[in-house]
């Protein structure tokens, strides 16, 4: 006969948990984390801008949610959980209606284009000639240039005289053409709470080979991160007065040039993408040029096409160059 177990004695009883059902929970996880972020992907207009701009700051780096999509498929298949699988269709099939447009090559040109480069050169650039010598290799109709600053102005205009006859510069910004230019005026985009002098506007017109286009050079307000979230009131403020020229403009064709220092899908920049197109294809983040995350620098047009937008090699800027073909209608 077995032993009797001794009152007061310890007992103990071992449970034992099926691996599967570990495993079937973390899918789960998975699956809702995909869940969440293709809502995130596809709703983030509705993500309130208050507190810190927190919608701007998702808005920022929406395209990078693509990232995510990678590493969860990852997860998924190593965990093999069907759940997460089909949950995964979401943000996939919301990233690629979004961005999938910009991996193609773009449509073919039909002629009537310009070819339009956009840079922020940087105040504190140490070879400005070398900049001007590589932008003069893009073989580019219209040159726009950003924190342009003495003595380096002198050297870009020096420099970019041969290859761009027609030029003009207010401010700190400036833009540079192959064709005659006229019409050229400051665009105020000066935030009401900048008491200082602050130029970043300029407007002229173009007489290309396909008719008369306006052209605008701009470079809106800095951004910073913060604990508090986003700082980009000043952006807005200036985007909101470059939108109210844009769209009193009386020139058909109009091309817009400049580091506005955020992305098409910023919701702060929808005085200008509301009205203008941007690029086709192509993400061409520009900044900073070290490691690149993100295209400030932006090329839009209103009764014309922007084709694909790509970067330039590196110059001595902490901007990439973009450069772009513009198709006049």
């Amino acid at each position: 006969m077995g032993k009797r177990a001794e009152p007061g004695a310890a007992t103990t009883t071992a449970v034992v948990v099926a691996p599967e059902a570990g495993w079937r929970g973390q899918g789960w996880v998975v699956g809702g984390g995909a869940v969440v972020l293709g809502g995130v992907l596809a709703f983030h207009r509705l993500v309130p801008n208050r507190p810190g701009r927190i919608g701007s700051l998702i808005e920022s780096f929406l395209p990078w949610g693509g990232v995510l999509v990678v590493v969860l498929l990852v997860v998924a298949l190593v965990r093999r959980s069907a759940v997460a699988l089909v949950a995964l269709l979401l943000p996939v099939g919301v990233w690629v209606d979004t961005f999938g447009g910009l991996l193609l090559p773009g449509e073919p040109s039909g002629g009537r284009e310009l070819i339009v480069v956009q840079h922020n050169v940087s105040d504190e650039n140490r070879d400005p000639a070398g900049t001007a010598r590589a932008l003069i290799r893009s073989g580019a109709d219209l040159v726009a240039l950003e924190e342009l600053v003495d003595p380096q102005v002198g050297v870009y205009e020096k420099a970019l005289a041969g290859a761009y006859p027609h030029h003009v510069v207010r401010g700190t910004v400036g833009l540079w053409s192959k064709h005659p230019l006229s019409g050229e005026q400051v665009v105020d985009i000066k935030p009401p709470s900048i008491a200082e002098e602050w130029s970043r506007g300029v407007r002229a017109v173009v007489h290309s080979p396909y008719g008369d286009a306006a052209a605008y050079v701009a470079h809106l307000p800095s951004v910073r991160v913060g604990v508090g979230g986003l700082s980009s009131q000043r952006r807005d403020e200036s985007a909101a007065l470059l939108g109210r020229a844009v769209a009193a403009e009386g020139v058909g064709p109009l091309i817009l040039l400049g580091d506005l220092n955020g992305v098409v899908e910023d919701r702060g920049l929808r005085p200008l993408t509301s009205q203008l197109e941007v690029a086709e294809s192509g993400f061409a983040f520009s900044f900073p040029a070290a490691f690149p995350v993100a295209r400030i620098d932006q090329v839009m047009a209103r009764s014309a096409t922007v084709g694909r937008i790509r970067t330039l090699p590196a110059t001595g800027s902490d901007h990439l160059p973009v450069v772009a073909r513009v198709t006049l209608r």
